[in-house]
C-alpha cells in the first residue's frame, strides 16, 4: 500500500485581513502555526509502523512553505517546493481585499469551465491549474519506492485528487472537492488490486484542541 496525505495549509494572513490570496505570497498566522504543529503529531502518529519512507512536496508559497517545513521537523524528511502545487492565480486581484474581487468576478459559463479566464488580468484558468498540478502530481505517483505528503492550498487541492484518481483534465471541468485550512486528506494505491482509494477526505479532527 502506498500513501498520499493531501495537506491544506492552515490559516493564513490573507484570509485573516480578507484579502485575495491565489499567488499573493502571505504566511501563516499564529492560529496557522499553532495547527500545522498540531497536523505534524497527527501525520507522525499516523505513520507509526509505516514500511516506505515518506517525501514532503509543497507549493512555493510561503503559507504552504512554512507548514511543509513544521510537517518535515516532525517526521524528520526534507521539503522539495514545487511552484506548479500553487493556487490559482488570480492576476491583478491577488492581494486586493475581497470585496474588490467579489465586484469584478464573472462565473466560468457551463459551456466553458475549463478555458473561460474572466475579466481579471493575469488570472489563471481552471485548465491552466488542473494541468500544471497534474504534471507535478503524475511525476511524484511514479516515485513508488516512497509515501507522499503533499501540501497545497484549497483550489488547487481538488486537481492534486484527480489526478491520484487518473481522471483527465478534460474530464475536471465541474469537480470540486472541499477543504478546509489545515485538514488532511488521505489516499491510498493499492499495490495488488490497483486501486486508488480516498480513505478520507479534509479531515480536520486533529485540529481539536483541548482547554
Amino acid at each position: 500500500m502506498q500513501d498520499l496525505y493531501v495537506v491544506s495549509h492552515p490559516h493564513a494572513e490573507h484570509t485573516e485581513h480578507d484579502l485575495v490570496g491565489g499567488w499573493y505570497d502571505s504566511g501563516l498566522t499564529a492560529r496557522g502555526r499553532r495547527d500545522a504543529h498540531l497536523v505534524a503529531a497527527e501525520l507522525v502518529r499516523r505513520r507509526d509502523g509505516a514500511i516506505r519512507p515518506v517525501r514532503i512536496s509543497t507549493s512555493d508559497l510561503a503559507r504552504c512553505t512554512e507548514t511543509a517545513q513544521i510537517l518535515a521537523a516532525a517526521l524528520g524528511v526534507p521539503v522539495t517546493a514545487d511552484q506548479r502545487l500553487r493556487e490559482i492565480s488570480f492576476g491583478e486581484a491577488g492581494g486586493r481585499p475581497n470585496t474588490w474581487l467579489a465586484q469584478r468576478q464573472i462565473p466560468a459559463p457551463d459551456h466553458d469551465r475549463l478555458d473561460h479566464r474572466g475579466p481579471i488580468a493575469g488570472a489563471e484558468t481552471r485548465r491552466e491549474v488542473a494541468t500544471r498540478v497534474e504534471a507535478c502530481v503524475r511525476e511524484l505517483m511514479t516515485d513508488t519506492d516512497h509515501d507522499h505528503i503533499v501540501v497545497t492550498h484549497g483550489y488547487a487541492l481538488t486537481f492534486v485528487l484527480t489526478t491520484w484518481m487518473m481522471v483527465p483534465v478534460e474530464a475536471v471541468g465541474f469537480v470540486s472537492f472541499s477543504t478546509a485550512p489545515g485538514a488532511i486528506t488521505h489516499l491510498r494505491h493499492d499495490d495488488y488490486w490497483r486501486n486508488r482509494a480516498v480513505l478520507s477526505l479534509a479531515d480536520t479532527s486533529h485540529l481539536t484542541v483541548e482547554p
